[in-house]
């Protein structure tokens, strides 16, 4: 076993202390057979409004670079093989009428590897899912029979970052290191940022710029982020997203009192909300831009989870 993915299971330190043990679910607010979650919230309105954000004509991607040397969440993994299909020995391919040659990919892959979105079926709790899906119901090993990834429709709007670094004096957060409602609100008026409905909010605590690198399996092993409180209180602002500069969103170790993980289920299975997570926030909080419009158009690939996606800010 790779010695960050030892090192990460041994941070992990699951506490339930707050957490539901009873298996209870309330149907979502968008109908009982809803599947989209907070992808509602994407309207017309909303794009046009994300597009007025647009001042000086700036595309940047908010996905990192990834291989099979990206350390991941256990046991997931990335292997690319790139192959010249018939053409083994120096032989071109003549069907084409010239001697052509050429190069495809193979790729086996987990999808939740580096910038990613967590679908609705990612996270659930005593085996519901969002809507009170049961997992014997939309799980099957060909792939999600309901909340995959591949309905969810293009995520258009405005998107903020908020500087947790900045506001702890940091130049990144250590792991285990949490934040939540008082924090969240104190740093968003501190650096001008108003969370709207609708948006995709950010959050950006260097973890990944300063460690990713330098420390691949430091990085792995934890990370900073949000804590359950944090959590609920974005939902109580009726988000389309949650995401971070970090692997997986919350702290690890988790907050004392949060189970490990569980603002996903608090996002994902109780309130519909996205996660994006090993979003690059750096370089646009370095070009002075903390709100921009976001668009994402993730790989259709049928009854999937998650996927690897490399979302741009437009500002």
């Amino acid at each position: 076993m790779k010695s960050w993915m030892l090192g990460f299971m041994a941070c992990v330190v699951f506490s339930f202390s707050g957490v539901s043990l009873a298996k209870e679910c309330k149907p979502s607010k968008w109908g009982t057979e809803d599947e989209l979650g907070s992808a509602n919230l994407v309207t017309p309105q909303r794009t046009m409004e994300a597009v007025g954000l647009i001042k000086q004509g700036k595309s940047v991607p908010l996905g990192i670079v990834i291989g099979s040397n990206t350390p991941a969440f256990p046991p997931r993994s990335l292997n690319l093989q790139v192959v010249q299909p018939g053409q083994q020995g120096g032989q071109k391919v003549t069907d084409f009428g010239y001697p052509a040659n050429y190069n495809d990919d193979l790729l086996q892959t987990w999808v939740g590897i580096g910038s990613q979105i967590d679908g609705l079926g990612h996270f659930g709790e005593h085996g519901l899912y969002y809507n009170c899906l049961e997992e014997e119901e939309i799980s099957v090993i060909t792939g999600l029979t309901k909340l995959g990834v591949h309905n969810i429709p293009p995520l258009v709007g405005r998107a903020v970052i908020i500087d947790m670094a900045k506001h702890f004096k940091k130049d990144f957060l250590a792991a285990g290191e949490h934040f939540g409602q008082n924090d969240i609100k104190d740093a968003a008026k501190a650096q001008d940022v108003e969370i709207r409905e609708g948006d995709i909010v950010l959050f950006h605590t260097g973890w990944t710029e300063n460690m990713l690198e330098s420390e691949p399996t430091v990085w792995a092993s934890g990370q900073p982020g949000i804590n359950v409180d944090g959590s609920r209180y974005l939902a109580s602002l009726n988000v389309m997203a949650v995401g971070s500069d970090t692997w997986g969103l919350e702290a690890v170790p988790a907050a004392p009192g949060d189970g490990t993980f569980y603002a996903h289920v608090v996002l994902l299975k109780e309130n519909g909300i996205y996660i994006l997570e090993t979003m690059n926030s750096g370089p646009i909080l370095r070009d002075g831009v903390n709100e921009f419009m976001f668009v994402l158009g993730q790989a259709r690939i049928r009854g999937t989870v998650q996927m690897i996606v490399n979302p741009v800010a437009l500002y």
